[in-house]
């Protein structure tokens, strides 16, 4: 199992666009992804559970990963999370 925190930086948190290219990336991985803020999780190939989540810009979340394709899996979800392109 691979984690990472990161920084919710797009203006609109993970809502709309950026949830949407989340679960996209999400869903070419092998791994689970799994995306916690506080006590809530979910998992980053469902676009309404990531988006229940309710995380904003700004918010501190931790993005997980357990795979085949771990490493990589974390890298792009927190790269777009950390990322105004997200």
């Amino acid at each position: 199992m691979v984690e990472r925190e990161v920084v919710v930086v797009p203006q609109a948190g993970l809502h709309a666009r950026p949830a949407k290219e989340i679960v996209k990336k999400a869903r070419s991985c092998s791994s689970n992804i799994t995306i916690v803020k506080g006590s809530r999780e979910a998992n980053a190939q469902s676009l309404m559970k990531l988006m229940a989540l309710g995380a904003k810009k700004g918010d501190m979340v931790l993005v997980r990963a357990e795979g085949e394709d771990e490493e990589t899996a974390v890298e792009v979800v927190a790269g777009l999370i950390s990322s105004e392109e997200g």
